[in-house]
């Protein structure tokens, strides 16, 4: 780390331990106020803190919210860092960290912490079987356990077999994979099915067929909803099911109608958010939702306070449907919801007993009954990219560095490997070559008003980064191919913010124009004045600039940003080995945005650091209620 940076984040008034950690940068001078602010108010109600110990441990708590964990475990810090923080473990390992078993009896005397699942809720933190929360944070992780469990292990929904055995032999026919079938038949007699799998093995498809499944089945769901975490993630969930079941209706007019269309939203519009309000949304506990079936995807991108807000608010005989990879990144905010549920050991056999005795009749092999437990469905047959890009995937998903480093070598027309560190990538003809040719396709486009076309243009070839600053940042690879759409002659007709064919990206939802963060689209040229087009290449809508308040140019995006996409190309340049943001979610969720082929930009000590480095999320949901141990 540099002293620029240290030297930036120094927390003026921190003495003693808090400042040790600030200056190394394990704290940032954020946490080091709040929780020299929480020692005050524990002063101002509870007799005091100054125990400085106990104060580093509520830094470090705030830390690693900041850095997407819930909680800390105290005894681990010393030899795994702090989680989401920018400081290598191996430096973290030299700091005067307190002794375990002495810091946490420090922090079960505070009067700032509550201890156990019983203790006193007016406290600010919360220790749990050795783990440090902010209380608000443990309260919503034991909503979303005492929720999932009650639902994993309470009675199976009552079904009728033969009902079942009809409809899903109607409505998937030939054409679907075992596990699809048995997607459906968790979710006939489960209150929660997870469905997983990894891009390209038909996610939305089984969603389609499973809501017509359900429906189909005497008093199966009729209100039904379809969410997802962003707005763009809903628009493209709605798009994929009503094509889902336009297929179906050709074959089963029936099914397909008795699903009808139904809408996508957000979940918060799904909650119906409240600006301002105390309790942030309309549909709570005291007043649920009417739907008596949920879908949710994208629910990897789904923190823990809203997954809470989410489960609370479901009737209790409601269904709920989680869809997601939990291989990819997860949400910028607190949790790891999806991971961590796919990840519990097993709650009840009640579900996976129901379905093995439903199996027989539906699905020539018993065998993929197996690892249903806990309402869990992982489908593994990849439909969108080819055999190079799905290898390398299943390379990266399992760690096997070796492994990814053959593929990116093997030459296949899918795959390019470009060894070079992100400060030489800009010289590279290859990656210039993609970028020029799909400027050159959008601007043609925008310049003669065709929306269509330069909305797909848009999603011909995409460059991902990890950081938003610095050599391999959004920042500096906006201005590089800048300057090769300039240089080639696809660059703006003339000076000004607004020209047709500039790339644009939502960066905050807007109801008033119907757009949502994460949305892209293009301007372009029409009746002769300038208008931004976003939707669909089959179906744009046109807004006018001077409506658009929160947009960017979107020459280069953060994976994160592109999460949830897919694109006919993806370049990816790496940062350094040594960024804290080089992870193995990160490479698995670029290298699966391609349809069809997949650049990788970097070294080889960057693609082994990534894939050797998995996301750590620090959190108690893994515990069941029923086995209060160590998570």
């Amino acid at each position: 780390m540099s002293a620029q940076v240290t030297e930036a984040r120094i927390a003026v008034g921190a003495t003693g331990l808090l400042a040790t950690f600030n200056g190394a940068g394990a704290l940032s001078a954020a946490d080091v106020h709040v929780a020299q602010r929480l020692g005050r108010l524990g002063g101002e109600a509870l007799g005091g803190e100054a125990n400085e110990a106990v104060l580093l441990a509520a830094a470090l708590t705030v830390a690693a919210v900041r850095g997407g964990s819930v909680c800390v475990t105290l005894g681990r810090l010393a030899h795994e860092g702090v989680p989401g923080s920018e400081v290598p473990v191996e430096a973290s390992g030299s700091l005067p960290w307190p002794e375990a078993a002495v810091w946490e009896e420090a922090c079960a005397a505070s009067p700032l912490v509550a201890c156990g699942v019983d203790g006193d809720p007016g406290r600010p933190l919360r220790l749990v079987d050795g783990r440090m929360y902010l209380d608000r944070y443990w309260r919503q992780e034991q909503v979303v356990r005492e929720e999932v469990d009650r639902r994993v292990a309470g009675a199976v929904l009552p079904v009728d077999r033969a009902a079942l055995r009809d409809a899903i032999s109607r409505v998937y026919g030939e054409e679907a994979t075992e596990r699809q079938r048995l997607a459906s038949a968790v979710a006939a007699v489960s209150p929660l099915t997870i469905l997983t799998g990894g891009p390209g093995t038909g996610k939305t498809t089984t969603v389609a067929r499973l809501l017509a499944v359900l429906m189909s089945l005497p008093g199966g769901p009729q209100r039904v909803a379809l969410a997802a975490p962003t707005g763009k993630a809903a628009a493209r969930l709605q798009e994929a099911v009503w094509a889902e079941l336009e297929r179906l209706g050709r074959r089963s007019p029936a099914d397909s109608e008795r699903v009808g269309r139904p809408p996508a939203s957000t979940v918060h519009r799904l909650l119906g958010w409240k600006p301002g309000s105390r309790t942030r949304f309309r549909h709570d506990r005291d007043n649920r939702l009417p739907h008596d079936l949920v879908v949710v995807d994208e629910t990897s991108m789904v923190p823990l306070t809203l997954m809470s807000r989410l489960l609370e608010a479901l009737r209790p005989q409601a269904r709920l449907v989680l869809v997601g990879d939990p291989d990819q990144l997860a949400s910028v905010e607190a949790g790891a919801v999806l991971g961590d549920l796919v990840a519990r050991p097993l709650v009840s056999s009640a579900i996976e007993d129901a379905v093995r005795s439903l199996v027989p009749e539906l699905v020539p092999s018993g065998a993929e009954a197996s690892a249903l437990g806990n309402g869990i469905v992982r489908l593994d047959r990849v439909h969108r990219f080819g055999s190079a890009i799905g290898d390398l995937a299943e390379a990266i998903r399992l760690g096997d560095a070796e492994r990814v480093l053959s593929v990116l070598r093997g030459g296949d027309a899918e795959i390019a490997f470009c060894e070079v560190v992100a400060e030489d990538a800009a010289e590279i003809g290859a990656l210039r070559s993609d970028v020029v040719a799909a400027g050159s396709t959008l601007v043609g486009a925008a310049r003669d008003g065709d929306a269509s076309a330069a909305l797909s243009a848009v999603e011909q070839h995409r460059l991902l980064v990890a950081h938003r600053r610095g050599p391999a940042g959004v920042s500096r690879w906006t201005a590089v191919v800048e300057d090769w759409l300039d240089s080639s002659g696809h660059g703006p007709e003339s000076p000004g913010e607004w020209y047709a064919g500039r790339p644009l990206l939502v960066t905050a939802n807007d109801r008033d124009t119907g757009l949502y963060n994460g949305d892209t689209g293009v301007v372009v040229r029409k009746d002769g004045a300038l208008v931004a087009a976003f939707g669909t290449p089959d179906s744009p809508f046109f807004v006018r600039p001077h409506r658009l308040s929160a947009v960017q140019t979107v020459h280069a995006m953060t994976v994160h940003r592109g999460q949830g996409s897919q694109f006919s190309r993806v370049s990816l340049v790496l940062p350094a080995a040594e960024s804290p943001l080089l992870t193995r979610e990160l490479l698995y969720t670029a290298v699966t945005r391609a349809r069809q082929f997949v650049r990788v930009v970097g070294t080889e000590d960057a693609v082994r650091a990534a894939v050797a480095r998995p996301v750590r999320r620090a959190s108690g949901l893994r515990t069941p209620l029923s086995s209060p141990g160590q998570a």
